[in-house]
């Protein structure tokens, strides 16, 4: 490994050559993950997106997070590129921290050789700017180019390679449609050159016949110019034909990570089994009678035996407790691929594949569900609460019970800070009495 430069705090103020070698298998890590937590938001009102993040991206693959809306995908992406800060863990790029405060010609660096594709690629365009603007404004604030027109040649041929004309560079993005303007975007990405390139969805916007040209042009860069992605989506049946490595993320944890195929082939956690399941099936009959999987949380007993994620063998990482990871073990170890996609009999009872398509309430559901339609936390119930502590906690234990959970919140918070304010009192008046009495 190069010997990195440090400022005089001791600090990585510039980028190595080439990053860390993983032992296990020689590849080159070229970005790290280390059980990062995201945090929005503070106190009562913090939500906890990402959860103890922790995988490797080998130089040169595909490594690809796929799970639900608002599991944590693109939290991670941002963090990535050093928009969402992280509350706790690192992120290494070569085996240098990025994550959290660095020196200014080291954030630089990171921006130069880390570039996003973002998933709205109307959005994330400039409407005032002209796309010969959009793909330079890198080059501009980089002084990637030797004089003007060496900047005009490698924003036209980066322009050519994405399939657009030299002619649309005078253009501005409203007129282009969303398949040509996720080209701009891609441009704009590409004309950095970056060795790392965050891919946020960038064809779920698009029409099925636009999917496949994109796809096309990322590989394609992919082999000329070596280019690393983190691709997030959300469409495994995608996913699957360009990923080396696939890592699959629920609720903010990672639950499992495995090479493409091994990942199909042994979808050993529930969550993705019910993710493959959900994958269409291009014959509309097997697709009618299809059983889909629904995953419910509640299944896992973790009140005493913590999960974690394991390395099972294989490569292949899934999150569970002792108990469960025994049971993956077994069942991997038996080399019998698993189905995850099930057909009903169509001369069935109709009863039947009705039962199978019944939808799953997991108990968190269901006690939300039940929760009253009331239950508002107002602020009067804090003022009532702060006036009168004693009824106020009172009142809060009683919401508990009948599940009125942010009335109970109120109550007790309002309370608390009566009962603080009313000791505060006493120790002030009995501080004066000694006096007086002195």
């Amino acid at each position: 490994m190069a010997n990195l430069n440090q400022g005089k705090s001791g600090r990585v103020s510039h980028l190595p050559e080439h990053g860390l070698i993983d032992e296990k298998n020689g590849k080159e890590i070229l970005l790290s993950v280390k059980n990062v937590d995201i945090t929005f938001g503070k106190g009562d009102n913090a939500v906890r997106a990402v959860k103890n993040a922790s995988f490797d991206i080998y130089k040169g693959e595909t490594f690809s997070l796929v799970g639900e809306s608002g599991s944590g995908k693109t939290t991670v992406g941002r963090a990535v590129i050093r928009v969402n800060p992280c509350a706790s863990g690192e992120i290494l790029y070569k085996g240098v921290r990025i994550s959290g405060k660095i020196p200014h010609s080291l954030d630089r660096e990171v921006i130069r050789n880390i570039q996003m594709v973002f998933q709205d690629p109307a959005a994330s365009l400039n409407e005032r700017a002209t796309v010969d603007y959009i793909v330079s404004e890198g080059l501009y604030n980089f002084h990637l180019y030797e004089n003007e027109a060496d900047r005009v040649r490698k924003v036209e041929e980066m322009i050519n390679e994405v399939g657009l004309l030299p002619e649309h560079l005078t253009r501005y993005p409203h007129e282009f449609s969303g398949g040509q303007r996720q080209r701009i975007g891609l441009a704009r990405a590409m004309v950095m050159e970056p060795e790392l390139v965050v891919a946020d969805e960038p064809i779920s916007a698009l029409d099925v016949s636009i999917r496949a040209q994109v796809l096309n042009l990322l590989k394609k860069f992919q082999v000329e110019k070596n280019v690393t992605y983190l691709f997030i989506a959300h469409d495994l049946s995608i996913v699957r034909f360009i990923s080396d490595r696939i890592g699959v993320i629920y609720k903010g944890n990672i639950v499992e990570v495995a090479e493409a195929d091994e990942l199909f082939d042994y979808p050993l956690h529930p969550y993705t089994h019910s993710l493959i399941s959900a994958i269409p099936i291009p014959d509309p009959t097997l697709e009618k009678n299809k059983v889909l999987y629904t995953y419910d949380p509640s299944m896992h007993d973790y009140s005493t035996d913590q999960p974690e994620l394991v390395n099972i063998g294989h490569e292949h990482y899934v999150y569970g407790n002792k108990k469960e990871i025994e049971e993956y073990k077994a069942v991997r170890e038996k080399g019998v691929p698993l189905k995850s996609i099930n057909i009903a009999d169509p001369n069935a009872p109709q009863q039947s594949v009705l039962q199978n398509e019944t939808n799953v309430h997991t108990a968190s559901e269901d006690e939300f569900l039940q929760t009253p339609v009331h239950d508002t936390g107002s602020i009067w119930y804090k003022i009532f609460s702060f006036l009168l502590p004693i009824i106020g906690l009172i009142a809060a234990f009683v919401f508990r019970h009948f599940h009125y959970y942010r009335n109970y919140a109120a109550c007790k918070k309002g309370a608390i800070a009566g009962l603080i304010v009313i000791a505060a009192v006493i120790v002030l008046f009995f501080l004066l009495l000694i006096l007086v009495v002195v």
